[in-house]
This record gives structure tokens, sequence and C-alpha cells, in this order.
């Protein structure tokens, strides 16, 4: 009898070399990427098995193909990549990750793919076969909508519970095993080929199976008392890197809207969201995404390269998504009142919507504008008009003032000179925020001499 290493079966790495089940669409994809010319799109959530499917399908053309695989992760092979989208060189090269690129790069393939389909079989321009999470079909047809007739664009969907099956099955098979429960693997995982791999390996380690079994053995499986031991050998790759994306740029006790966003996350069905639907759909994290999505959160990833690593967002679309299900896996599980006492959070932190909102006449737009950003550099909450308005559509600018000015922001920066005086909003701003100046939390900034009713002569200023 051969005998297999039990990561060789259930491989939790890398593509696996038993246990790899072919998607429905799968020689659909195939027809599709030895054609030569022809664009193919390859898109679908975190884990459903896209790239495992394009470098089975290399494989078996290898002798008909010269693919080249290059991924956006790679820094050594995004210098590849541009030269690619600037040069066109010839060749056929499959391009992974592709939402992590620019909206430039994006672009200057997708015009590459349409002008590659235009011109079919005598085209001498490079094939292109890019993948990434969902929406990347929808978002090369925005940049160029005649590309969907010329290219094939297809979506891995997560396993089903025959698929997950004929995997368990095989794996079982060749370790010499009964075969594991289906049912609880595949509820667990919810078609996840990866962490249905990774809970298939854990159940096999937990009964001693290491390598194909002497004798025909049966596993004793508890899903439930199995998850804290996998969500505990995560914890050693992704525990850090969660704390640091929820301490944010800049830690403070009270700024916690990251944290709030990620229990948000981890509450979804998948690991790939809109964050304006998110904001609309859980309330207690409304005030806490919208806070962070135009801006912030970019920044902070670009700050900090950990993070980076393992979540991605795009400010533009507002996707934000968790590529790595084992982490996704792992934020539903996470206990997060123990996060939230690690990362530093106060238990009793004012949970205000706004750090800051800036009242001002439009004449001082730029100043207000100048002082937003500064004070974003700071990683702090804002309200500075112009950045809300897509979240208050629908609503009363009078009611929403009040509300902001009056109790939902932290700090009134006021920025005084006659135009607010005289001005309608100002002085209907002015009117909400008066009543504070006495707790000590409105900062007047003046621009000129004149004088405010119920503003004091003697409140210190800038």
């Amino acid at each position: 009898m051969n005998k297999y290493l039990v990561e060789k079966v259930f491989v939790t790495e890398g593509v696996p070399e038993y246990t790899f089940v072919k998607p429905p669409n799968y020689n659909e994809i195939l027809v599709d990427m030895r054609r030569s010319g022809k664009p193919v799109i390859i898109e679908g959530q975190s884990g459903s098995g896209k790239t495992c499917t394009a470098r089975k399908i290399l494989e078996q053309l290898k002798d008909n193909a010269n693919y080249e695989y290059l991924s956006a992760r790679q820094t050594a092979d995004m210098e590849k990549i541009i030269h690619i989208s600037n040069q066109r060189p010839q060749g056929t090269f499959v391009i992974d990750d592709f939402h992590r690129l620019s909206i430039d790069i994006q672009g200057k393939l997708a015009d590459m793919s349409k002008l590659a389909a235009e011109q079919g079989d005598q085209t001498i321009l490079p094939k292109l076969v890019l993948i990434g999470i969902n929406q990347v079909g929808a978002s090369l047809i925005q940049m160029v909508p005649d590309i969907a007739k010329r290219c094939g664009i297809h979506k891995i969907q997560p396993g089903t519970k025959e698929t997950i099956q004929c995997m368990i099955e095989s794996g079982c098979k060749l370790l010499n095993l009964e075969p594991i429960n289906v049912d609880a693997i595949y509820t667990e995982s919810k078609g996840d080929y990866w962490l249905s791999q990774n809970l298939c390996q854990a159940l096999c380690t937990a009964n001693n199976i290491l390598e194909t079994a002497d004798d025909h053995k049966e596993i004793h499986m508890e899903i439930a008392s199995l998850r804290p031991s996998v969500v505990s050998r995560l914890s050693a790759s992704y525990y850090e890197c969660v704390k640091e994306f929820c301490r944010g740029k800049r830690f403070r006790p009270s700024n916690d809207p990251y944290y709030r966003l990620l229990q948000a996350v981890s509450g979804q069905d998948s690991s790939i969201i809109d964050l304006n639907l998110l904001a609309n759909s859980v309330e207690a994290a409304r005030g806490s995404i919208n806070n962070i999505k135009e801006r912030r959160l970019s920044v902070l990833l670009d700050t900090k390269p950990l993070c980076a690593q393992h979540f991605f967002y795009n400010g533009d679309t507002k996707y934000f998504a968790i590529e790595d299900p084992a982490l996704f896996y792992f934020l539903k599980h996470l206990d997060w009142d123990k996060l939230r006492t690690d990362c530093g959070f106060r238990k009793d932190a004012s949970t205000r919507e706004y750090d800051f909102a800036i009242s001002f006449a439009g004449e001082n737009r730029e100043l207000a504008r100048a002082i937003s950003v500064q004070l974003e550099m700071l990683d702090t909450s804002v309200f500075f008009d112009e950045y809300f308005e897509i979240n208050f559509l629908g609503k009363t600018w009078s009611k929403e003032f009040k509300r902001i000015f009056g109790e939902a922001s932290r700090l009134v920066v006021c920025i005084l000179d006659i135009y607010h005086l005289k001005k309608l909003w100002p002085t209907f701003e002015r009117e909400c925020f008066q009543p504070r100046i006495d707790e000590e939390s409105v900062i007047p900034i003046f621009l000129d001499d004149t004088k405010f009713p119920g503003i004091p002569t003697d409140v210190v200023s800038i």
C-alpha cells in the first residue's frame, strides 16, 4: 500500500495534488484560456479556488501554451505587470490579484484586453488571464463597456456539498479512512475549499492520523470542540495583524472605528463587503464606518504594511475585502471582548460619532478643508460636510446639523468672521453648538473682529 502524508492529501498551502476538485465551469475556462488572443477573467470570493483552478489548467496546457504567472501581491512581479500595461509585449500572461492593481493599471490592461479580443487570433498583443475577487469582471465592463462580448468572464462559486464530499472522500481513500462527516465539514466551511481542507487535516491530526493508516480507521469528529484549537492555531498568524488594524494609524483609547468595522465585517456571510451597504445595515457601526471609509481607511493600509498584507480596500468603489479565508474564519470566531481589552480601548470610551465637527461659512471652505485634512492626518474623525453628503441623501441638513453640532461631535471647531455671523446656515450651526461653550467643547477661530452674541470674548481661541 502506498503511503501518503496527511499534509500532502489535505493541503492548507498551495495547490492540492490529490484532492483538487474541478469547478463545474472548469472546461469552459480551459477552452477560453487555450484560445489565442481571447482575454479571460476569473473571479470569485476568497477560498473559492480561482488560483488553484488556473494553475491546474496551466499544468494541463503546459504543452500547448507558454504562460507566465504573475501576482500583484509579489513586489518582484509588479515591475513586470507595469511593463506589460505600458509596453504591451507579446506573450501569454496570468495576472493574479488583479483587484490589487491601481485603477490606472487596471484600465490599461482592460483596454489592451479589448483590443486583443477585437483582433482575435491575429493579434500581436499579449493574451491576458486576469484573476481577482468578485466584481473584477463588473469593474472591467464599467471601464470598457463593450469588453463583455469579447472576453471569457468566469465566476468560480464556493464548493457545493457534492464537490466537498468528492474532495473529502478522495482524501480519506488515500489515507485509508472511513469518510469524514461531510455535513459537519460543509456546514462549518460553507463550501470554502481551503477551510474544508484545513478542517480535514485538523481532524486527522487530532485523531493521530499523520499518514496512510495500515488498517482501515474511523475518524472521531466533533467540529465544535475542534474549532477553538483551529482558531488558536490561526491566532499566531493573525492576532497581531488584527490588533494593529483595530488600533488605527494613531492609537488613542477612544479611537475604535477600525475595531467596530472589523467586528461588523466578521458578522457577514461574505468576506467582500461594500462599506456603503454595511454602514446602512449595521447601525452600531454606521458612524465608525462612515468616518473612515472616505480616506482614513486607505491611509491606514498605506501606512501599515502588515495590515495591507491581509486587508484590501478600494476607496473608489468602497469595497473592503479579507482575501484570506483563514483570516475571515479567525475573525468569525474571535473573542472580541478580549481583543478590545488587548488593544487598550477604554470600556467607558465615548461613542460619539465625530471627534471634530467644523462649522464655517462658504467663503472659508478652503480653510475648513485644510483644517480637516490636518486633523485626519492625526487619525481623528472629522465632520466636514462635503465628505458626508452621500451619507445623508434623503435626510434634512437641519436635523442632521442639530445632531452633529449639538451632540454627535466631541469638539466643535468654528471658523468665525462676518460671513459666519450674517449667513443662514452658519447661524443655524452656531445656535446648535452655542450651549456647548460652557462645556468647553467649542474651539473658536476668529478671522476678524466680529462680535458674536453668546460667545464670550474671553474664551481662549485661535
